[in-house]
């Protein structure tokens, strides 16, 4: 159900508009989670570092997907706020075909270049094989990545989050049993995880794809759309190009940091690799929740209700900081207990690793999640420079002190520490962006 986020109070329309989203995320998330846990579980350590390792080469393909999503969400909700349907649709359309090319190059370059990635951030030798082969299945199935977000950024834009969240309801949840069948049933070991994923993703990705084609057909227009319009994609590339820099460089930073702690050993990437996976569903749900403020902003933009926007971010942040109370809570008293779900208890050292990442970086959800939110609001006002600048300085300051105290530690703990520096003055830069693109929306109309 299409939904205008320009009318009712910003508070509860933001609430009934990113619940939904929020669950969909954790509900993506355990694409990821039951990969790592069937792989430690059914096939052992050295799996479950293999499935982390490539992890971290898939966010880069992530980055691209999640790019041409914001940048078609976005450009589409002003064209929805603005009730401009006949652009819109083009909008859409003209979406489809720039993210098609793109996942065509990143296909090649991916089976081309894989192997290269891992031996670049020193995969260990016993885990190579594993991750190799998780990544060379993975780049196969990106067309339902790409096509899949596409349409859930479609979804958000016409205000309907309700859709979304019950595909990945069912996709997910069936890959876990997919997961279990073809690794301890078929002993298909890394390959039978990597496979799961591809077969779950497809099915989504179609009928997502089929449902929001006809939700727009619905929609009436008084012009005929065009198929393909330039201008309208050197918008959507103004928000999709800073959208995929920002992702990527944060990939490519991840793998820098994956590299420092590949040199740690596998019991520690092990144990990074479990306690990343309950890390990123908190900040990927932070930030999930940070683009559905993109699109109440950006609609309220196109329908040039600017008082809104500023109430959206108050509203934002109580919303992401109600939810870092109980992750708070659970990851300082309970982390130990959650890691058991993808280590065996006698993987000592996996474990302390993985709760000393958890102690350190949980109490400054706080922090990261009122930044994620501000961010939000400036893609929503297309504010692209000042959102970038401010995910640069934590990307640069996290990467080079995850060098730097390791090596001054000679401990991984150095490269957790890492995190909480980066996360703080990321976030007072970019509120300080916040408040002054919104006052400029005020006082200026736009």
């Amino acid at each position: 159900m299409n939904k205008d986020l320009t009318i009712g109070k910003p508070e509860k329309v933001l609430r009934q508009f990113c619940l939904p989203l929020f669950g969909s995320i954790v509900f993506q998330q355990l694409y990821n989670i039951a990969d790592s846990l069937v792989a430690g579980k059914f096939v052992g350590e050295n799996a479950l570092a293999a499935v982390g390792n490539s992890y971290e080469i898939t966010l880069i393909f992530l980055a691209f997907a999640f790019g041409c999503n914001i940048g078609c969400s976005v450009i589409v909700s002003q064209l929805f706020g603005a009730k401009e349907y006949g652009r819109m649709k083009t909008a859409v359309t003209t979406a489809c075909v720039f993210s098609g090319v793109l996942c065509g190059i990143l296909m090649a370059a991916g089976i081309a270049g894989c192997a290269s990635m891992l031996r670049l951030i020193r995969t260990p030798q016993e885990v190579f094989a594993d991750s190799a082969l998780y990544l060379d299945i993975y780049v196969w199935g990106l067309p339902f990545v790409f096509f899949y977000n596409i349409a859930t950024g479609i979804f958000s834009a016409l205000g309907d989050s309700r859709t979304p969240f019950l595909f990945l309801a069912i996709s997910s949840t069936s890959n876990i049993g997919v997961d279990i069948l073809f690794v301890e049933a078929f002993e298909m070991g890394v390959s039978g995880v990597a496979w799961a994923t591809f077969l779950c993703q497809g099915v989504s990705c179609i009928l997502a794809v089929a449902v929001v084609w006809k939700r727009l057909g619905k929609i009436r227009s008084q012009e005929k759309p065009a198929f393909f319009d330039w201008g309208l994609l050197k918008k959507i590339l103004a928000v999709a190009v800073p959208s995929i820099l920002q992702q990527s460089f944060i990939s490519v930073g991840n793998i820098l940091i994956q590299s420092v702690i590949n040199g740690f050993g596998a019991s520690v990437m092990a144990g990074y690799s479990a306690a990343v996976k309950l890390n990123n569903m908190v900040i990927t749900s932070f930030t999930t929740i940070g683009n559905g403020i993109s699109n109440f902003a950006a609609q309220n933009l196109g329908a040039r209700k600017y008082g809104r926007i500023r109430e959206g971010f108050r509203a934002g942040l109580k919303m992401v900081w109600c939810l870092c109370v109980p992750f708070c809570i659970l990851y300082l008293f309970f982390g130990g207990h959650l890691l058991l779900l993808f280590l065996e208890r006698d993987s000592a050292a996996a474990l302390e690793t993985g709760r000393q990442f958890l102690w350190i970086l949980s109490p400054f959800y706080f922090i990261v999640s009122a930044k994620l939110v501000a961010d939000g609001i400036l893609r929503g006002l297309s504010a692209m420079g000042q959102f970038m600048t401010a995910t640069l300085v934590d990307l640069v300051l996290r990467v080079l002190l995850a060098f730097v105290l390791s090596a001054w530690t000679g401990q991984a703990l150095g490269i957790w520490c890492a995190w909480p520096v980066g996360w703080t003055i990321a976030m007072a830069i970019s509120v300080f962006f916040y408040y002054r693109k919104s006052g400029a929306c005020l006082q200026g109309g736009g």
